[in-house]
């Protein structure tokens, strides 16, 4: 069933408006059909993996528990981990991003047409010296099977994006709601500044103080109407979109596996 039509920030008109907001764009087209091929053989060779919130070096905090994460995932560039905190200057920064694998050539294309794109909107502090997009987490959006059922985990809560810079995202599969938001009262983050459909072969790319410092961003829901069924095959696990989220890790705070500080 189709949504409503609404009024307010997450409105047809105010998605338009959001598209020439500065500090973000939209391109609903942006991947070619033969770039999207190649990059869904691609990722049909990926082996996920799926990770555990905590780890004994970062605990979980009293009154939680270990547990693992909604969704299997996959980096390229550096890899950052749930357990390590992922990076978060200015203190964590060490430790937090280790060298991996080079991107496939299908997506380095994409990095510097995106690339080219970001430095033609972004100036000053906006654009870090040396800002390259470095590091890439792969999201796996679906239904995991559990205890004989199958849950909808295709959603992300509210975070914002630690890594200096512009951050941009390729969505391939079912398309995805996006919502920016801000606090309304303390402790509150339900105010939404931007609401937008991440389409099929789309990216997103946004940057500046408004949008990595001033709001929260969260996948509030994923479609299933289109029927995308998303390679690879996983057991318990059907995905119905995959994103593809570059940021940037500054070179001097990337570790090689081999040079992580030993376990206490």
């Amino acid at each position: 069933m189709a949504l409503p039509p609404r009024r307010g920030p997450g409105s047809p008109l105010a998605r338009k408006a959001a598209q020439r907001t500065p500090g973000h764009h939209y391109n609903a087209s942006f991947l070619n059909s033969a770039d999207r091929s190649e990059i869904l053989a691609w990722l049909g060779t990926l082996h996920p993996l799926w990770e555990e919130r905590y780890s004994k070096h970062f605990p979980p905090p009293e009154g939680q528990q270990q547990r693992r994460l909604l969704r299997p995932v996959y980096w390229l560039g550096n890899w950052q981990f749930a357990c390590l905190d992922y990076y978060r200057p200015p203190k964590g920064v060490q430790n937090r991003c280790v060298k991996a694998e080079p991107f496939p050539a299908v997506l380095q294309r994409q990095i510097e047409k995106v690339e080219a794109l970001a430095r033609r909107m972004f100036r000053g502090p906006d654009m870090p010296q040396g800002w390259h997009l470095n590091t890439c987490l792969v999201n796996f959006y679906g239904s995991r099977l559990e205890d004989g059922r199958w849950v909808d985990t295709a959603r992300v809560g509210e975070h914002k994006d630690f890594e200096p810079g512009p951050v941009a995202s390729l969505s391939l599969g079912e398309r995805a709601l996006i919502q920016f938001v801000t606090s309304t009262r303390p402790g509150e983050r339900d105010a939404v500044v931007l609401e937008q459909w991440l389409d099929d072969g789309a990216l997103q790319l946004f940057g500046g103080a408004q949008w990595k410092d001033q709001t929260f961003h969260r996948v509030q829901r994923v479609d299933t109407r289109a029927g995308h069924v998303m390679p690879p095959e996983l057991p318990d696990f059907r995905t119905r979109r995959i994103n593809l989220t570059f940021r940037y890790v500054p070179d001097a705070h990337v570790t090689p596996f081999a040079k992580l500080s030993p376990e206490p």
